[in-house]
């Protein structure tokens, strides 16, 4: 039952080794045809209006909120975890205090 099984042996023929292709490089020649170019024009490229500024800054100012939160939740943690761990190396300290004694 707790004996290993192994697969059964492969029956295929050794294949004979042919010699690796020869390899012949080729110069690399470019083509001589210009990459097209954009159209230039004279308006900017964004253009906002003072609802987008809006929609902008108050996205803005949901961002910096939610990584604040986040931010000070994982500070809250570490603080918590920092005495909780002092908690127990005191209670382990007065452990060992009152065995020595």
């Amino acid at each position: 039952m707790f004996t290993p099984k192994y697969p059964p042996q492969d029956t295929a023929s050794n294949p004979v080794p042919t010699a690796p292709p020869v390899y012949s490089p080729v110069p690399y020649v470019p083509a001589h045809t210009p990459a097209p170019s954009a159209p230039s024009t004279n308006r900017p490229a964004v253009q906002l209006t003072a609802g987008s500024t809006l929609a902008l800054v108050a996205g803005g100012g949901a961002v910096v909120l939610v990584v604040g939160a986040v931010l000070v939740s994982m500070l809250l943690a570490v603080a918590i975890t920092a005495a909780s761990v002092a908690v127990c190396a005191v209670v382990v300290r007065s452990i060992l205090k009152e065995h020595k004694a």
